[in-house]
């Protein structure tokens, strides 16, 4: 009994090494993570495989270096100049995912950290670039969507070839000095009432146009009505005048016939 521990001694130690290597081999990957070797006792970073979600066993003297490689996003505050020299704060927003395939060229020149020695830059650079062709009172109205696609272009052109691929970049934000936007809020109230005064103008006048033209419709049908109203009344007159005639006892009517009008010719009456 007492021999016992000092057999089982070498056993414990080996299952302890054993688990130690397993807990430095065994590499657990999440969803939306890609990871890539790096082997020290080879050339460093492995970039020809980049390994997907799920467990993988290796050699406990490498490292597995894990990234995300779904779409993601980082937001930044940039300080930049509009065209006449005015600084501007834009807040934007920026999607993103590394190339999978091409993860471990990117950590390789790069670093690990590329979101901040990369990604970050190129997007300030763009934009400095893009927002400094327009006045504040275009970043701050009509211009954003534009200026969101031309920033986006300019991204892609600075990170060609960087192994990151740009999804979207949108425009959150720009803050103007004070002076300049109650400036600009002034100009565009204005703008928008005399808009509404000359909607209400033309409004008015098309209106005015409606009822003149109403007035003379009336007026043609009502010419036209009169004409053809004026003929059958006379002609209904005559013919019950005549009957009248006619028909009274001490009267002799010769009728002989009918004029142009339909009216009937008399020819005594006694």
């Amino acid at each position: 009994m007492e021999k016992l521990p000092k057999i089982a001694l070498p056993f414990i130690i080996v299952a302890i090494v054993v688990v130690i290597l397993l807990s430095k081999s065994l590499v657990t990957i999440g969803p939306g993570e890609g990871g890539v070797l790096f082997e020290p006792l080879g050339d460093g970073i492995n970039t020809e495989k980049t390994y997907g979600e799920g467990f993988h066993i290796v050699a406990p003297w490498n490292r597995m270096i894990v990234q995300k490689v779904r779409q993601q996003s980082i937001s930044d505050n940039m300080n930049v100049l509009s065209v006449n020299g005015l600084d501007i704060t834009v807040s934007g927003t920026i999607w993103f995912e590394p190339e999978f395939k091409n993860l471990g060229r990117l950590i390789q020149t790069k670093g690990e950290d590329y979101i901040r020695e990369l990604l970050s830059p190129a997007i300030n650079a763009a934009a400095k670039s893009v927002v400094g062709r327009y006045t504040p009172e275009q970043l701050y109205s009509s211009k954003r969507d534009i200026i969101e696609l031309e920033i986006l272009e300019q991204v892609r052109v600075e990170l060609e070839g960087q192994f990151v691929n740009v999804k979207r970049v949108l425009v959150e934000n720009v803050k103007l000095p004070t002076t300049i936007k109650d400036a600009i809020e002034r100009k565009l109230r204005q703008e928008q009432e005399s808009l509404e005064y000359e909607f209400r103008l033309e409004s008015a006048r098309k209106e005015a146009e409606k009822v003149i033209i109403e007035a003379k419709g009336k007026a043609e049908s009502n010419r036209l009505l009169s004409a053809s109203l004026t003929d059958k009344i006379l002609q209904d007159k005559g013919i019950d005048a005549t009957m009248k005639l006619a028909e009274s006892p001490n009267s002799k009517v010769i009728v002989i016939g009918s004029g142009d009008s339909g009216l009937p010719i008399i020819l005594g009456n006694q």
